[in-house]
């Protein structure tokens, strides 16, 4: 069990810092500047901290989630937007660990908000998070191909995503002809 956690803590921390990272590249594209860009780097870092809470037999399985066990994965968001909110020092945190799995059309969790109702940090951090998960190998599947990851963006482009966000993703990922941004390939470079 132990080793689990640690195993776990260590894709995650992963998983943080690429999202961190996409969403600070997918700022600088929409035109944010410096100050900007570094404070939804450091929102999206802390976007899935609410997993702290979820049983690492949930987050580690390798097949098909039951009902109830996606409905605890899916609870990470109202938590972690529940432990951030208790940063009185950065309350911006707490934009991205609950809100991150909204949509756009209002069919997204933990809260049902719909467009602008949205923060632009959890909108921004909404399609790095979701690039990285397609990108990813997972213990359910491997990375997706370039190609299906943008058509899936682009097809969820005003449904899923925001629109100019997913815009200035597509546009990332048009220049990435090798796919080196896959997994943070070519994210070291970035900063």
């Amino acid at each position: 069990m132990c080793r689990l956690r640690r195993s776990m803590g260590i894709v995650l921390i992963g998983h943080s810092t690429r999202v961190a990272k996409y969403s600070r590249l997918i700022a600088e594209r929409m035109g944010m500047g410096e100050e900007e860009t570094e404070r939804i780097y450091r929102i999206a870092l802390l976007h899935d901290v609410g997993k702290i809470g979820i049983p690492d037999a949930v987050l580690n399985k390798p097949g098909k989630l039951t009902s109830v066990e996606y409905a605890l994965i899916q609870s990470h968001a109202a938590l972690g937007g529940d432990i951030l909110a208790k940063v009185e020092s950065m309350p911006d945190l707490v934009k991205g660990a609950r809100w991150h799995h909204e949509r756009v059309d209002g069919r997204g969790y933990p809260d049902g908000l719909h467009g602008e109702d949205i923060p632009l940090e959890a909108r921004i951090i909404c399609v790095a998070d979701c690039y990285d998960a397609m990108t990813s190998d997972r213990v359910y599947r491997k990375h997706l191909p370039q190609d299906v990851v943008r058509n899936e963006i682009a097809a969820n482009a005003g449904t899923q995503f925001d629109k100019d966000v997913a815009l200035a993703m597509l546009e990332l990922m048009d220049e990435d002809s090798e796919y080196l941004l896959r997994e943070g390939e070519q994210l070291d470079s970035a900063r």
